[in-house]
């Protein structure tokens, strides 16, 4: 399959456009994560799109810290962040630098370099599951917070590197409530997915996290 897959990397002015725009053109694109073992290349199936100041769901809503520094620029910077103590997730930053957005990445296919994902992904019952979810393709992927920063347009050399991939129709993408964010947040339909793609993660609304008593 990956044959078929146009491997021009996208150029830094994809993603130097507003974040809703960005967000749909993603699906169907080809991350690439090259690693001392060999490379494991991605299909992106499911992303979420996050507008900094204009958004209560992201990172950058109350400005500028160490941990979004990336988010503010310049395009097409991997902006990675650790949550739940436990999980990295992966994001790609997007619009004019200074303006913080990014688009998670929430899913995809894995269509090179299976067997380096599933040691990775032990727990999986079928290769559909290894980057099924934000943290499950960051872990397939071998992607940490020693990777914030990378950027995913540098002509050659990127760990992380995006390709043209095969687009999506626009008929064939979905959007939606984002999964798990709360409050103001968590009403905006900017989640998009490639229907009825079985690499898509189950929609969950917001649950509070109960401290252990």
């Amino acid at each position: 399959m990956i044959a078929t897959l146009d491997r021009t990397p996208l150029p830094r002015d994809f993603f130097d456009r507003p974040v809703l725009e960005v967000a749909p053109d993603l699906l169907g694109r080809t991350l690439v994560r090259t690693t001392p073992d060999g490379p494991i290349a991605l299909r992106l199936t499911e992303v979420e799109a996050y507008d900094g100041p204009n958004d209560p769901g992201s990172h950058a809503y109350r400005g500028r810290t160490p941990r979004n520094d990336v988010m503010f620029g310049p395009p097409g910077h991997v902006y990675v962040y650790f949550t739940y103590g436990m999980w990295f997730c992966m994001n790609l930053v997007c619009g004019p630098e200074g303006r913080a957005s990014a688009v998670l990445l929430r899913a995809g296919e894995i269509v090179e370099g299976a067997e380096l994902a599933r040691k990775r992904r032990l727990s999986v019952r079928n290769d559909k599951e290894l980057a099924k979810g934000p943290a499950r393709l960051a872990t397939a992927l071998d992607v940490d917070r020693a990777l914030d920063g990378t950027d995913a347009c540098a002509p050659e050399g990127s760990p992380l590197t995006i390709l043209t991939g095969t687009p999506v129709p626009p008929d064939q993408v979905r959007n939606g409530p984002r999964t798990g964010v709360a409050g103001d947040g968590g009403v905006h339909p900017w989640r998009f997915w490639v229907a009825n793609d079985p690499t898509v993660s189950p929609y969950r609304s917001h649950t509070p996290r109960r401290r252990p008593s």
